[in-house]
């Protein structure tokens, strides 16, 4: 019923720019908060930056400053602009939103599928 998917991932050099995308469509109500994880190898899923509705920001320490989250609601799209490259940001990358469906009260996560993104030293 719901999807959330990201584009904008691949390969780039240490110090190089990327931005995602990730577009929620389907029987969506409404859309609370939308977030980006990652997920290196060998490591746990980690919170790389969220944004509410109303457009609060919130960010990993290890991109603060770096990295900008930003959304546009008529979309139902997040956005993440990865600026200052690090090798340490290899990861795959992960949309979330948490929202409610059409005829739905409950309010639950959605999961991209996941975009791959390297960075080259």
């Amino acid at each position: 019923q719901v999807q959330l998917v990201e584009s904008g991932g691949g390969l780039v050099q240490a110090g190089g720019s990327l931005r995602l995308s990730c577009a929620a469509s389907g029987r969506i109500h409404s859309i609370n908060a939308m977030g980006w994880y990652r997920q290196a190898p060998g490591k746990q899923r980690e919170l790389v930056a969220s944004i509410t509705g109303g457009g609060s920001t919130n960010y990993a320490d290890s991109v603060n400053g770096r990295f900008t989250i930003s959304r546009d609601n008529a979309k139902n799209t997040v956005y993440l602009q990865m600026n200052s490259l690090k090798p340490e940001d290899t990861a795959v990358y992960y949309c979330n939103a948490d929202l409610r469906t059409v005829r739905s009260y409950k309010w639950n996560d959605y999961w991209g599928q996941g975009t791959q993104i390297t960075v080259s030293s």
